[in-house]
């Protein structure tokens, strides 16, 4: 396993966290006090705190509480990655597989959010978006949309379309420049081929000084895999998809059971 290599003196690391289902509990779309504590704790230690998230900057909004310890962010799955206001790494989506995407959504009548470099667009026919985003994961942000026609004329990062999974493969074929991530079982997230959360963190790593090899990520879903395999350490959240849960290093407890606490305890990152 990868973490056998680890320095056993030095618990020091890079600590990358996706947001929802990891950091943020579904069920109350707040951060756990055990989870503040423990990147409290793990801050003060010497370590450092990433986010690796799906979401894009305007929606990055359920983080107060541990804002101040954040040293980085990887968003948009890895499509645009910032330290303060520096830019650490940014891939936007080939203009063609854009519109591809765009007028599929379209002649199909499926739910679409178009993120662009500064604004984002919404397409919500049969009203996917305001079920699931507003209602079931509390994201308001969304009613801020600007026209398609704006956001068009800006690099597009991300596009988060409402498809299934089967159909999903068949429009990447489609979008030869394109990769996609699902963490949600109505909607996956397409970007660019180069953009991900593991390159996310080779950038991040890059740019901060650090080995790639001190890095510890958690996530729960499949967006997360690219980042659990790059990680030096990749652990996966008790409420994990089970594909994910293959892939890591090691599956802790879940959100709302102290997972965040109970592996940092266990890697010896914070006081056991």
């Amino acid at each position: 396993m990868k973490f056998d290599s680890m320095i056993a003196s030095d618990h020091t690391y890079a600590l990358f966290f996706d947001i929802d289902g990891t950091l943020v509990s579904f069920k109350t779309h707040e951060i756990p006090l055990s989870t503040i504590q423990a990147l409290t704790e793990a801050k003060a230690n010497g370590s450092r705190v990433y986010i690796a998230t799906g979401r894009p900057p305007l929606i990055i909004t359920n983080l107060k509480a541990i804002e101040h310890l954040i040293d980085g962010y990887v968003t948009t799955n890895g499509a645009l990655c910032y330290v303060g206001d520096e830019l650490v790494g940014y891939q936007p989506i080939a203009q063609q597989d854009v519109m591809t995407c765009v007028e599929d959504a379209k002649a199909k009548g499926y739910s679409l959010i178009v993120i662009g470099r500064k604004d984002v667009a919404v397409l919500d026919p049969a009203g996917d978006i305001e079920r699931i985003f507003h209602r079931m994961l509390a994201v308001n942000e969304l009613a801020q949309a600007a026209p398609l026609d704006e956001v068009l004329q800006q690099d597009v990062l991300q596009l988060t379309a409402f498809i299934p999974s089967d159909y999903e493969q068949e429009l990447l074929t489609r979008m030869p420049q394109c990769v996609s991530g699902r963490w949600h079982p109505e909607f996956t997230d397409i970007t660019a081929n180069g953009a991900d959360k593991g390159k996310g963190i080779l950038a991040m790593a890059c740019h901060e000084g650090f080995d790639p090899s001190r890095t510890i990520a958690f996530g729960d879903g499949g967006n997360d895999t690219s980042m659990i395999r790059q990680a030096g350490i990749g652990i996966a959240m008790g409420n994990a998809i089970d594909e994910l849960k293959a892939q890591a290093d090691y599956v802790t407890t879940s959100v709302d059971d102290d997972g965040i606490l109970h592996a940092l305890k266990h890697f010896h990152v914070i006081q056991p």
